[in-house]
């Protein structure tokens, strides 16, 4: 689970609710027309941006904006390094009996395993990572979509809400809840757009970019046994992927 998400999600919301119910009552901030035109109407517009296939997926990819665990680079490369050292002592079968919780450095050590040639075994992982990243790509522009959308919709509905009014001015009960559609279309096309799609279309992004960054370091792992590089030469050459701070911290542990 990932507390930050979690966290900035419901205390956002929760300090908005809570501005409402003390501005007046939660009520009055309720209404079903500019849920319709917001919410369905954005649903219907970056539908038609997306395939359908894209459209219903994104939604499963967001679920890796609440929960999703990656590798830290530093157990990668531990791992690395122990299968270079095994590597090194029973070759490349020795490899087989060991146990890999990634199915993408698997993946890379299958082809080792198998015989294949540097390039191929390269060209092989950046095309899983490409791919890879494509999906990730496609999720987090579905919800940035929705975030660009959801204030348009908005809009539209202050538009119907204001026609609404002003094609009733002879009747003063019907200025009311017309008022209140242009109004709470606009408050609701805000608060979606900037308090729930467009945060988890960054957080789709920034997972993206971390499991790229961790590929891409098992790709340069896997490709460097099959080299025959002495594990420590790895070592040294993969904590290059580590932020300063951290490749400073394993130092001062040697």
């Amino acid at each position: 689970m990932d507390l930050g998400t979690l966290i900035g999600l419901i205390g956002g919301f929760g300090f908005v609710i809570m501005a409402m119910i003390l501005g007046g009552s939660l009520g009055m901030f309720m209404d079903t027309v500019s849920v319709l035109i917001v919410v369905g109407g954005s649903a219907c517009v970056v539908m038609m941006k997306f395939t359908l296939g894209q459209f219903f997926t994104a939604f499963k990819v967001a679920g890796k904006a609440f929960m999703y665990k990656t590798d830290e680079p530093e157990e990668l490369i531990a791992r690395i390094v122990e299968m270079a050292d095994a590597a090194r002592k029973g070759g490349f079968l020795a490899l087989e009996e060991m146990e890999i919780s990634s199915s993408f450095m698997q993946k890379g050590i299958d082809l080792l395993v198998d015989g294949h040639d540097a390039e191929v075994v390269r060209a092989a992982l950046q095309k899983d990572i490409a791919l890879t990243d494509e999906r990730h790509t496609q999720g987090s522009e579905a919800f940035r979509a929705f975030g660009d959308v959801a204030p348009a919709m908005g809009m539209i509905g202050t538009l119907v809400g204001l026609v609404a009014m002003l094609s009733n001015m002879d009747d003063p009960k019907s200025i009311g809840p017309a008022m209140a559609v242009a109004l709470l279309t606009t408050l609701y096309g805000a608060v979606l757009a900037n308090m729930l799609f467009f945060p988890i279309a960054d957080k789709l992004s920034l997972r993206k970019d971390q499991e790229k960054l961790n590929r891409r370091l098992i790709m340069d792992g896997v490709l460097a046994i099959q080299d025959g590089q002495n594990p420590r030469v790895i070592d040294g050459y993969l904590k290059n992927y580590l932020n300063e701070k951290k490749r400073a911290l394993d130092v001062d542990k040697e």
